[in-house]
């Protein structure tokens, strides 16, 4: 495990869950060599007959080509962006430098939904800040997985009748570094479909030669400190694949099972004098050293401190002791002590000094302990067992229990608790220093809430077994003396020439070492984006470099299905990531997987993905819009006039137009709200922010409007002004989305005039620009009207190709700038420009005229006559009329029945309730309506 005081340069972990942590920090970068490359700094500005370079190289695609972004051409961006070396880092802006160290897949993996949010997240925050100018680093790396690699491989070996055995370590090894060679690149490509943009020319492989040496002196070191030590101590032991697993290696399920009531009897008493225990594992009874019973349990006082006979053993004696730990509301009261095969009783021995049976060998078969159940599985143990228990009346009972069994996480076997000679780290002077870290504010970890659980758990840590008895790993680096006490004489090395010279000089010439066949867990040599690991590699980090290796921990939740059910192949609700980009593109899939909450779980649905791929299309749309509708690249003269717009000076601001000055003052709150969302961390904020203003503002309305300037305006200034606003806000939009979105942002930037820059590696939008308040305001009250004119025409079913007319009433203020938008108005509200007036009183025609408020200061008349045939309307809103009270009485009828309130289901009478309550609603507005038009008629 290799460190350097700004970074864990060792690779990560695989994503064993779907909730990785991401690893930031923020220090300089040391110990590693960079590459530099140059871009000019400042963005280029638009020359008469130049195009995008990029363009002609046939990577992108315009939109004035393409109808609609085609997904198929994100390998080619992605291959173009590597080439152009875009994702190293750049000091020519000389900023704090920026690094995340990935927590990287099996080298054994395929792409899952966890990967896919990690990688978006990870990539979000590295784009973010490569746009900011900071020099920024994503390195990345694959894990060797000794358990699922070695698992792999063995399968493949027995699928030509091949054992690992008969091959020897060496040949396995060999064939397993053959097959990593083959496959083992599949999911680093499947990362790179998901748009990381990271240093490729950086990826580390945990058995690489470099940090492999870093591993072995890792052990080294803290063996010299006297932090590693060797010992037969309780861990969790796979049967199958005959190793030593991590707590966090096994994943606990409740299951249906059986508890067994046995009979113990009580030496030295009569037929009656017995003890009745309950257990889930009765074969585990031949490792009994004693039986406790609650000392306040009154229902055996009088056995505590006499002998218990344990079944089937011919007679064995074990003691009867007590102890608080026992719950006596459990099964009888009464508990079997077996240390060998509990954690629980394990460590309720070592506190009593009662002796340790093991009664297993390594492959859950019983052993000689067992007396004539030797060999037998232990299932099969169970049941011989308990037939025999019968047999001899030693069997009270067994019933149906519910078990909290432990599997193992890659297997899924039972874990068989086992006690096992291993090695071990002591963790506590190394979790003191992490703990301090978090508190003195060295490390940050987001959710703040999630600083508790790694409080918690690192003030109650365990020591760490270290070693793992597989063939395919880093091999410990320990030798051992031929013919010496493998506790007692042993030596700690970095090559096994140093060993033996050691060996030499202790004890002479002639001396034969041979070195400890076990490897280190996966995690003593990489991150794991489990938190826990987290915390792990915090404490190696200080305890390597002396200082935190990142600043900075990110978590995030789940991804659940629709249903909020975790995905499982049992249930079939796996949603694979590549099918995913295939169907909705990469960008809708990051999309949709970023706009969660922070440590939240997120419920992915193919409705969510499908908006989003909308979202894909719309942002196309926009771009043809504004690439069909900016001057020809060969007219020079309306490129100058739309180059003199500087949007960033308040005096030019305030001189635009309302809705360009609308429009432009949203962006740049926009810019200084999202930004402050990117460096907090709050990426789901900030989807949304971008969203909201691109398709409620930008789209919906500043395009709507601005056809007003390109289509009906006679002047060539103010359509110039539209076409630099156009491009200005969509040039910042395209930027802001790119860390979230970065393919269809690259095409869409590419296709724009002059781009001589990739949007990849483009400066971040300017924060703190003018925004003007008194525009804010006052084009909002502008889509008010807008708004209220629409939902009119809709209420009275105005066909939308008729131009209607309308009288605007407002004082003079308000009417001086609305008039000034006459021609907006009457585009987006669909009224006879010809035709719209502007007062400051009632209109003569005000009582045959739909009458609008839009605010205190702000109405609207629309005549009647314009909007619908009246008579023909009164004649059908009758008829309708008449219908709906029909309709009406009856549900009032079923809700005045007591047979029906009474007798059907309670959701059912208030379906009915609410369906005559809305019934009741839109009678009253027909009633309302019909009176109104037959007054109009009158008059």
């Amino acid at each position: 495990m290799a460190f350097s005081n700004s970074s864990l340069l060792s690779s990560c972990s695989a994503v064993h869950r779907f909730n990785p942590l991401l690893f930031t920090q923020r220090r300089r970068i040391r110990g590693i060599t960079l590459s530099h490359w140059h871009f000019n700094r400042q963005r280029p500005r638009f020359f008469a007959g130049a195009v995008a370079a990029a363009s002609d190289n046939g990577v992108f695609t315009s939109p004035e080509i393409a109808k609609s972004f085609d997904f198929s051409s994100e390998e080619r961006i992605y291959n173009w962006w590597q080439s152009q070396g875009y994702f190293k880092p750049n000091f020519d802006r000389g900023s704090d430098p920026f690094v995340i160290s990935m927590p990287p897949p099996n080298v054994t993996g395929s792409l899952h939904m966890g990967h896919a949010m990690f990688v978006t997240l990870e990539d979000i925050m590295v784009r973010y800040h490569r746009m900011k100018g900071r020099p920024t680093l994503w390195l990345p790396g694959t894990d060797h997985a000794g358990i699922a690699t070695q698992l792999v491989v063995e399968r493949m070996l027995a699928s030509e009748g091949i054992k690992r055995v008969e091959l020897g370590r060496d040949e396995f090894t060999n064939r397993v570094w053959e097959w990593k060679e083959k496959y083992g690149g599949t999911i680093t490509n499947q990362i790179k479909r998901l748009g990381a943009s990271c240093d490729w020319t950086r990826e580390h492989f945990t058995l690489d030669e470099q940090l492999s040496r870093a591993v072995i002196e890792a052990f080294v070191r803290l063996h010299e400190k006297g932090l590693i030590y060797q010992g037969s101590y309780m861990v969790n032991w796979s049967p199958n694949l005959q190793t030593a697993v991590s707590d966090l290696e096994v994943e606990y399920s409740e299951e249906p099972g059986t508890l067994y009531y046995i009979k113990y009897r009580v030496a030295g008493g009569s037929r009656s004098d017995y003890l009745t225990i309950a257990t889930t594992r009765p074969e585990t009874l031949f490792g009994d050293t004693a039986v406790a019973v609650n000392p306040e349990d009154e229902r055996y006082s009088m056995y505590i401190g006499r002998q218990a006979i344990v079944p089937m053993t011919f007679g064995r004696h074990v003691p009867i002791i007590s102890d608080k730990y026992v719950d006596k509301d459990f099964g009888t009261g009464v508990l079997k002590i077996s240390p060998g095969h509990d954690h629980n009783d394990y460590l309720l021995a070592r506190k009593l000094g009662l002796p340790i049976l093991n009664v297993m060998n390594k492959d859950g078969t019983l052993n000689e302990v067992a007396g004539l159940y030797c060999g037998l599985d232990r299932f099969e143990a169970r049941k011989r067992l308990w037939k025999e228990l019968e047999e001899t009346g030693l069997a009270v009972k067994k019933e149906p229990h519910i078990l909290r069994v432990p599997r193992s996480q890659r297997g899924g076997e039972i874990i068989e608790p086992l006690v096992s000679k291993q090695w071990f780290v002591t963790m506590e002077p190394l979790a003191d220093k992490a703990l301090k870290a978090v508190e003195r504010g060295e490390l940050t970890i987001m959710p703040e809430r999630f600083e508790k659980i790694y409080n918690h758990w690192l003030s109650n840590i365990k020591d760490w077994c270290i070693s793992r008895q597989l063939w395919w790993g880093h091999r410990i680096p320990v030798w051992y003396i031929e013919g010496k006490d493998c506790e007692e004489e042993y030596i700690v090395a970095r090559r096994a020439e140093e060993a033996l010279q050691k060996a030499r000089e202790k004890y002479g010439q002639n001396v034969e070492i041979y070195q400890d066949p076990d490897v280190l867990d996966t995690w003593f040599s990489r991150h794991d984006i489990l938190f826990f690991w987290v915390a792990r590699m915090v404490m190696m980090g200080i305890e390597f470099t002396g200082t935190v290796p990142f600043s900075n921990v990110y978590l995030h939740g789940l991804i659940r299905d629709s249903q909020g059910r975790k995905m499982s192949k049992t249930l079939g609700n796996v949603i694979d990531p590549i099918d995913t980009i295939k169907e909705y593109g990469t960008d809708a899939l990051r999309f949709t997987l970023a706009l969660g909450t922070a440590g939240q779980d997120l419920n992915l649905s193919m409705e969510r993905l499908t908006a989003n791929k909308a979202f894909t299309n719309k942002l196309w749309n926009a771009g043809k819009f504004l690439l069909q509708n900016l001057p020809s690249l060969t007219d020079t003269s309306a490129w100058e006039t739309l180059l003199t717009h500087k949007f960033h000076q308040e005096e030019s601001l305030l001189c635009l137009p309302l809705p360009e000055c609308w429009v432009v003052s949203k962006l740049h709150v926009l810019v200084d709200t999202v930004t402050t969302s990117y460096d907090k961390y709050f990426f789901g904020d900030v989807g949304r922010e971008i969203y909201d203003f691109f398709w409620g503002d930008f789209a919906d309305w500043y395009i709507e409007a601005s056809k007003a300037r390109l289509y009906h305006s006679e002047g060539q200034s103010v359509a110039s002004i539209s076409q630099a606003v156009l491009l200005y806000v969509f040039e910042n939009i395209l930027k802001m989305l790119h860390p979230f979105m970065p393919f269809v942002t690259e095409e869409l930037w590419q296709a724009l005039p002059s781009r001589k820059e990739a949007l990849v590696v483009s400066c971040w939008p300017q924060t703190s620009l003018p925004r003007d308040a008194n525009s804010i305001r006052r084009f909002e009250n502008l889509q008010v009207l807008i708004r209220a004119i629409r939902n009119a025409r809709a209420e009275y079913s105005v066909e939308p190709s008729k131009r209607i007319s309308a009288s605007i009433v407002a004082n003079s203020e308000v009417i001086q700038y609305i008039s000034k938008e006459k021609e907006v108005l009457a585009l987006l509200s669909r009224l006879d420009l010809q035709n719209v007036h502007f007062t400051d009183s009632l209109p003569g025609d005000a009582n045959q005229s739909v009458h609008l408020v839009a605010g205190e200061s702000l109405e609207a008349y629309l005549p009647l006559a314009d909007m619908v045939d009246i008579s023909a309307e009164v004649q059908r809103l009758t008829k309708r009329l008449s219908k709906m009270q029909a309709e009406y009485n009856g549900l009032v009828a079923r809700l005045n029945s007591p047979k029906f309130v009474e007798k059907a289901p309670e959701e059912i009478v208030r379906g009915v309730q609410e369906k005559a309550a809305e019934a009741k609603d839109k009678l009253t507005l027909t009633k309302n309506r019909l009176a109104f038009l037959k007054s109009t008629v009158s008059v």
